[in-house]
């Protein structure tokens, strides 16, 4: 169980950091690496709650995915918890970003 807990760190660690690399220089300095995170988490309860990884409407297993409702949506819940007032502008460079880096790593 350790080890399940160490690799899945591990494996935040990488789309974290995939993450900062890949917003814009614009971007980058709106965004601790803390909220990098915690936009990852609201990201995958996104995910889970909206049934979108459940979708099995297409033959070819793609997905539609439209990043600006889940940057609005994750903003919102930011907004609604008091974590910060985030545009879903910027957001959607995260949105984007973990996204990139589930397709590049095969996920």
């Amino acid at each position: 169980m350790e080890e399940d807990f160490m690799a899945a760190a591990e494996d935040d660690l990488r789309t974290m950091e995939f993450i900062k690399g890949y917003l814009p220089h614009d971007v980058k300095d709106k965004f601790t690496e803390d909220d990098i995170y915690y936009f990852m988490d609201l990201l995958a309860d996104y995910y889970v709650d909206s049934g979108l990884l459940d979708d099995e409407s297409s033959d070819d297993d793609f997905v539609d995915i439209d990043t600006e409702v889940i940057a609005k949506a994750i903003a919102e819940r930011a907004k609604k918890e008091k974590y910060g007032d985030f545009s879903p502008e910027d957001l959607i460079w995260i949105v984007q970003g973990e996204l990139e880096f589930g397709e590049a790593s095969g996920e």
